[in-house]
């Protein structure tokens, strides 16, 4: 696509907005240690899927054209939008005005997208009316000398003071320990069959929403205070020195603590499990990851039932959950509810 082409919408936009990128970025030391002493540090937020979902007019589903009728001048909650003038239907997720309106206690914020520049100061402008957060540090695949990733380079902001929300890892291959992996905000069913996701319907098809006080920007939120309090407050005269990535790991590794984790018919014959994306995620969070079952073991993660290690699980009264487990524990930052993840049952052994 061109510079001049949404990403969202594939659609040709008006000029770019007149600002200068690098007005918004870290020059000085004098800037940081300002920062700090207001006790701020930076936070760089995705768009799409992050903080709001967007699709073209012409891409929603038939289930989803009751939502014209619901936008803006006719949504007390102020959250759904048509931008004509983009062809783009665009939800804000639930909690994200609060969300913004406490972490900029907290951070000097930065949005970064791979959206169009337009498509991006759009987006801005319903996120922020006011212009109260963002200002100009706004940055889009315009402004990206590499549009296949992301980093804190392009910001120039520094890595040890520097947190980054997105819904992909994969783009962040630099800054993976700055890194809060959102889950994603799917209102419309594009975005589903954007990334592959057959027979499943989108928010707006089922005709509901994320739990505004207990749903992704809610949890994140929480997150982020934890963290902040930790480098600020927890042994403040080193402040100076601290670096907000070993805090984040010190609090992700919280998660999972005192669990023991064997693997069950998860892994490919011959896989080595140690490299597989579950075993590293279960890490992260503070689990143990072995092969062998001993007493010492918590959890079995299987897929079916009927395996020797899932059998073993039952009969040794050890939690028997499915992969899934794993992955909302990543999302939501803490141990989840071992029975709301059950394994389907097998009345063979496999």
């Amino acid at each position: 696509m061109t510079n001049n082409c949404c990403l969202s919408c594939g659609k040709t936009l008006l000029a770019p907005f007149n600002y200068n990128p690098i007005d918004f970025r870290v020059h000085d030391n004098s800037k940081v240690g300002s920062l700090l002493n207001q006790k701020k540090l930076y936070l760089v937020l995705d768009l799409d899927h992050t903080l709001l979902n967007s699709t073209r007019l012409d891409k929603l589903d038939l289930e989803e054209e009751y939502l014209k009728t619901r936008t803006t001048q006719n949504s007390s909650n102020n959250d759904l939008f048509i931008l004509d003038k983009l062809g783009v239907m665009t939800k804000l997720r639930p909690f994200v005005h609060k969300f913004l309106q406490e972490a900029n206690k907290m951070f000097e914020m930065y949005i970064y997208t791979m959206g169009d520049r337009a498509y991006a100061l759009e987006m801005a402008k319903l996120l922020d009316p006011e212009n109260q957060y963002f200002q100009t540090r706004i940055i889009s695949r315009d402004d990206c000398p590499n549009q296949d990733r992301k980093g804190l380079d392009v910001l120039q902001v520094p890595e040890k003071l520097g947190l980054v929300l997105d819904d992909t890892e994969a783009i962040w291959q630099s800054n993976k320990d700055n890194l809060i992996v959102m889950d994603r905000y799917f209102y419309f069913s594009s975005g589903c069959r954007e990334f592959g996701y057959k027979n499943c319907k989108s928010l707006a098809q089922l005709k509901r929403d994320e739990d505004e006080f207990d749903g992704a920007l809610a949890t994140i939120l929480r997150v982020l205070t934890r963290v902040h309090h930790d480098f600020f407050y927890i042994n403040p005269q080193y402040v100076s020195v601290r670096d907000v990535r070993q805090v984040l790991k010190t609090n992700k590794r919280q998660v999972l603590r005192d669990c023991k984790i064997v693997f069950s018919a998860v892994f490919p014959r011959n896989f080595v499990a140690a490299n597989h994306r579950l075993w590293k995620i279960a890490e992260q969070l503070g689990a143990t990851c072995s092969t062998e079952l001993d007493s010492s073991v918590t959890h079995v993660v299987s897929t079916v039932g009927g395996t020797e290690k899932s059998l073993w699980a039952v009969q040794e009264s050890k939690f028997l959950v499915n992969p899934k487990w794993i992955e909302a524990a990543l999302y939501l930052w803490r141990r989840q509810l071992e029975d709301k993840f059950p394994v389907a049952k097998c009345t063979t052994r496999v």
